[in-house]
């Protein structure tokens, strides 16, 4: 076990230093003019005020569930005959591992966001000069977020191994013990991700719909009040709550591989326990070296540039890949199962790439789904609209066609391997196949945010129109990488859901020596099935609504401030950008509580309630019920959130389609007709969307950790 230990902290402390060199490269660029640095202050100081409010809520919430998961362990729930410790240490180690968690996720998502908001006017500055310049900037400014990510991820996990190993627990107990880690991510993912996706959306809509279709003035126009707390906005939802996000998945995806792969133990002992680590660290050396290689010419398409760094960071996660399962799951119980698990792996990369693909092919205006869009528009809002839904419930189709491949193939080579118990692991190591580059997909993540950004501040600053072409065309660029990440997001929720799941049958069998099965005839199972459907209805229901109600204020602000001040059309008065952020910011994080609570009450409250139905011959039906929930919450929360995240896309790209020229171009009808579409898309594609990426997942880790209160 020591040299894998010796290699995943070696891979840490590496990429740790990497990320600090890469923050000093991004800080000693040039800031640009007084202009430029005053306008990317006012971004700063908006962003990291909400940021700091909204993380002060979060900790109080997280403390207060800490307690109350404390007070179930240690005294409410009965010990068990196979509780990995005794009840207070086991009580200590979830709550203690909770906390740790949702830690890490505050401080990942912090760092990330702390770098954007300094790289946006340095990518801004270097656009004058050369768009490779801008292009590096943004990306490795970008990649400080997907390295913090995914080493908190691989550091909290792996630190509470090392501890309790320390402290001489058996290494088949400690996934056990640790679970609470990945509800902790989970939990702050799910408040990061809605209060930022609130705050982004309402100050987008309110600024689209006054300055854009009101007063027919262009996207980051300096007369629009709202222009900053609409800047703020890309900062607070794509990087904070999108790292949150997936920070998430790499912990509960670490954390339940882990578990399935303490039912290996007689084939490979520590090493399958270890093992999803080890991918995992290497999956971050592949990511940095694909950052690194990425550049551009002046007059190539930038995206070729991001999708050759993506192709390399792939193809040596693959071969890490394949070095790692020969190493830790090569055996003379199961000779040949390394092999097999080496595909698992390389299918889990391939689903990657497919679901880039195909949500590039649904949101990118080069493709006939945003084309049939744009050309419902000419007439009108109506039949935007239509389209637009039309085209999102389309693209739920290919993704879960993929899904269900990756599974069935990945399970059937796990069978392979392993005969008999070896298939689950399989699904598990097509999720770390799948998540091995993730460090890479955030930092394109964040790319989006960051050129965004430098557009709005080359355009605020009134820069030459030769640079607003540059860094248009790295937003545009963004825009696209922002849509891929969200498609790479619910793929990875997914495959990362059902490996929960299958870890949630674990766990119950480890504490009750029965294998319990999903079987939809019995009513308390049905109805629980029937209650997860519903949560991810009604949760995505009041983000959509949150996003409306705070877009209200501030499209009755803007106008009031266009009416009170007529100057600020003229351009001889300066409109108050802090009275609308402000706003945005109150309204977002009062938002955010109802959604969150309910997505974290309502399998608890299932899982109490329905043990009112044990018996002696169903003594496991109230975790049958929530296996339900699970399940059937799990399958219409990745089905609804590729339709509001495709839906989404597609109506943004068609507003810009017809913004190069097309169907009439700018100011025309059938503009007028795109923006309300793509009005209609923002929350969908950037509120509710994202946050179901995250309650999928919540679902799984919270009944994860709370499945031994339901027996």
């Amino acid at each position: 076990m020591k040299p894998a230990l010796i290699l995943i902290f070696g891979i840490s402390i590496f990429a740790l230093v990497v990320a600090f060199w890469l923050i000093q490269w991004v800080m000693a660029k040039d800031t640009g003019t007084d202009e430029m640095r005053k306008i990317s202050d006012a971004i700063k100081a908006g962003a990291e005020a909400f940021l700091r409010r909204q993380n002060n809520t979060i900790i109080m919430l997280a403390g207060a569930l800490a307690a109350v998961i404390f007070i179930l362990y240690a005294f409410v729930r009965g010990h068990n005959e196979h509780d990995a410790a005794a009840p207070m240490v086991l009580a200590l180690c979830t709550t203690g591992s909770f906390i740790m968690g949702a830690l890490c996720s505050v401080i990942a998502g912090y760092i990330g966001m702390w770098v954007a908001i300094r790289t946006n006017i340095r990518t801004a500055s270097a656009a004058r000069h050369s768009l490779n310049d801008a292009l590096q900037i943004a990306l490795r400014g970008g990649a400080v977020s997907g390295l913090f990510v995914t080493l908190m991820s691989l550091l909290g996990v792996g630190g509470l191994f090392t501890f309790l190993k320390f402290l001489d627990y058996p290494y088949e107990h400690i996934p056990f013990m640790i679970v609470g880690y990945g509800f902790g991510a989970s939990f702050v993912a799910l408040f990061a991700q809605i209060g930022g996706g609130i705050y982004t959306k309402a100050a987008d809509v309110g600024a689209d719909l006054v300055g854009k279709v009101e007063a027919g003035i262009p996207e980051d126009d300096p007369r629009n009040p709202a222009v900053i707390a609409d800047l703020v906005g890309d900062n607070v939802g794509d990087c904070a709550g999108r790292g949150a996000d997936l920070f998430e998945s790499t912990a509960a995806e670490n954390i339940g591989a882990m578990i399935l792969g303490v039912t290996l133990i007689p084939f490979f002992g520590w090493k399958g326990v270890i093992f999803p680590l080890v991918a995992r660290a290497l999956g971050i050396v592949a990511s940095i070296v694909g950052v690194l290689i990425v550049k551009t010419e002046e007059h190539d398409d930038p995206m070729d540039a991001l999708n050759i760094g993506y192709y390399v960071a792939s193809i040596l996660a693959a071969a890490g890949f394949v070095w790692a399962a020969h190493w830790l799951l090569a055996s003379d119980q199961a000779p040949h199962a390394w092999a097999y698990y080496s595909a698992c792996g390389l299918i889990g990369i391939a689903t990657s790439q497919a679901f880039v693909y195909i949500t590039q092919y649904y949101t990118e205006y080069k493709y006939r789904p945003v084309k049939s869009i744009a050309e419902a528009s000419e007439t009108g809002p109506a039949t935007n609209v239509i389209a637009g839904i039309s085209v999102g419930l389309e693209s739920t189709a290919a993704p879960v066609v993929v899904i269900v491949v990756a599974i069935l193939s990945s399970y059937k080579l796990g069978c392979l391997a392993i005969p008999g118990v070896g298939g689950l692991f399989g699904t598990a190591v097509a999720t770390m196949g799948m998540l091995g580059t993730a460090a890479y997909i955030l930092a394109m993540d964040t790319f989006g945010p960051i050129t965004d950004n430098a557009g709005g501040i080359v355009e605020m600053s009134r820069q030459p129109e030769s640079i607003r072409k540059k860094t248009d065309r790295l937003d545009a660029v963004g825009n696209t990488t922002k849509a891929l990440t969200k498609g790479y997001a619910i793929g990875s929720a997914a495959l990362a859901a059902f490996l929960l799941f299958s870890a949630y049958l674990d766990e119950i069998f480890n504490y009750t020596g029965r294998r319990i099965a999903v079987d939809l005839a019995k009513p308390e199972v049905f109805s629980g099935a029937l209650l997860g459907g519903m949560l991810v209805f009604l949760f995505s229901s009041l983000t959509i609504r949150a996003v409306g109600k705070a877009a209200f204020d501030v499209i009755n602000e803007v106008r009031r401030q266009f009416k009170a001040k007529p100057g600020i059309m003229k351009g001889t008065e300066m409109p108050d950008y802090g009275e609308c952020v402000d706003i945005v910011t109150v309204g977002a994080l009062k938002a955010m509580v109802a959604p969150g609570l309910l997505a974290v009450c309502g399998p608890i409250f299932v899982g109490l309630a329905f043990r009112v139905f044990i018996t002696a011959t169903e003594p496991t039906i109230a975790a049958e019920a929530v296996a339900g929930l699970l399940m059937i919450g799990t399958v219409a929360g990745i089905l609804m959130a590729l339709f509001l995240n495709n839906a989404g896309g597609a109506w943004d790209n068609a507003k810009k389609y017809i913004e190069m020229g097309n169907h009439g171009g700018k100011k025309s009808d059938p503009h007028k007709a795109a923006v309300v579409g793509d009005t209609v898309g923002d929350p969908f594609k950037d509120t509710a969307g994202p946050s179901l990426h995250v309650l999928i997942k919540l679902l799984a880790t919270i009944t994860l950790v709370l499945a031994p209160l339901f027996l």
